[in-house]
């Protein structure tokens, strides 16, 4: 980022009635030399007090070791995630009438175990040599689906030869000009439909020191699906996997949601036991570390729609659209 392009970046209004930035207080000089200078100095002045406050932390904790005392707590930074401006949709964790709601959902067979997840996974007609390396990873990453080639039928057609086959889920994975940009992932037989945008896909292979995955059904983790739209998606996901993970096999698999991005990752859990020197103590004890090692692949889902029912591109009604221009009024404004 250049010099000037930080001068606009800082002449942004100051939010929430906090001090003006050094881009604010430098603005109104007309004269360019010296509005550059002026720059310079208040940003060097302004690093070197960041870096005084520094060494009085660190002194001050320093200090609280030395004597036994609780320490100074840490400053926290402001982030987009922590300053989320509030959504009417939130969901509480004690909410009695989303949990009421859930229990007669579409997913509800699956929660209760009555319909445990058969996933049939399909793709775009057109397809290379990539697209066949990602599915057979994907079918590693979940034991309960099976392919099918899409041999040229029509989504509708495939929808109704998954029904009749007691297919719980459909995902139809598209790629175009080799690379693999979509997913639309059909909960049966009554719907949802949801339609993603798929990027950042990383395959197995091109991940270093990778894991092998094992036929044990993953855990399933889902991070920040906070609103009611996030809590449908999130639930979604589940559906593809067994209620009853098969521990043995600590493999575990991520949906985490961030600033409306799904990011998805499969890893699996090592144990090592090491010799570690604890203080006060002249000689190593034995301590279990546990650490993840990543088996992919990786890949980031941006929700695009949602649609009552199954798949229908002319008739379909729609819970939720991604509209840019509506939605995305606020950088700390999300809708997952």
């Amino acid at each position: 980022m250049g010099k000037r392009e930080r001068e606009n970046e800082d002449e942004g209004p100051s939010r929430g009635g906090s001090a003006p930035t050094i881009g604010q207080q430098t603005s109104q000089i007309a004269n360019k030399i010296v509005r550059g200078a002026k720059y310079a100095k208040l940003k060097h002045e302004k690093h070197k007090s960041k870096k005084k406050q520094r060494a009085m932390r660190q002194k001050e904790l320093e200090r609280a070791e030395a004597l036994g005392i609780e320490p100074p707590p840490k400053p926290v930074p402001k982030t987009i995630e922590n300053t989320r401006e509030k959504d009417e949709t939130t969901v509480q964790p004690d909410d009695a009438e989303v949990a009421a709601d859930e229990d007669q959902d579409e997913f509800a067979e699956h929660f209760t175990r009555v319909r445990p997840p058969n996933v049939l996974i399909t793709t775009s007609y057109k397809v290379t040599g990539l697209m066949y390396r990602f599915i057979s990873e994907l079918l590693e990453t979940l034991p309960c689906a099976t392919y099918y080639k899409r041999q040229g039928y029509p989504l509708k057609k495939i929808v109704e030869y998954a029904k009749n086959r007691e297919f719980t889920d459909l995902m139809v994975f598209n790629e175009d000009r080799k690379q693999i940009n979509g997913l639309l992932l059909v909960h049966l037989p009554d719907g949802p439909t949801a339609q993603f945008r798929l990027s950042n896909l990383v395959l197995s292979t091109d991940i270093k020191g990778h894991a092998r995955a094992t036929t044990h059904r993953p855990e399933l983790v889902l991070n920040n699906f906070d609103t009611r739209l996030g809590h449908r998606v999130g639930r979604m996901f589940a559906s593809l996997f067994h209620q009853d993970p098969t521990f043995r096999g600590r493999r575990v698999v991520t949906f985490h949601n961030q600033r409306d991005f799904v990011f998805f990752r499969h890893h699996r859990y090592i144990f090592e036991e090491r010799q570690k020197k604890e203080k006060g103590q002249k000689e190593k004890v034995k301590v279990v570390k546990a650490r993840l090692q990543e088996i992919g692949p990786r890949f980031t889902l941006k929700l695009q729609s949602l649609q009552k029912g199954t798949f229908d591109s002319k008739g379909g009604e729609f819970e939720w659209i991604h509209k840019p221009q509506e939605q995305e009024t606020s950088r700390r404004k999300f809708q997952l």
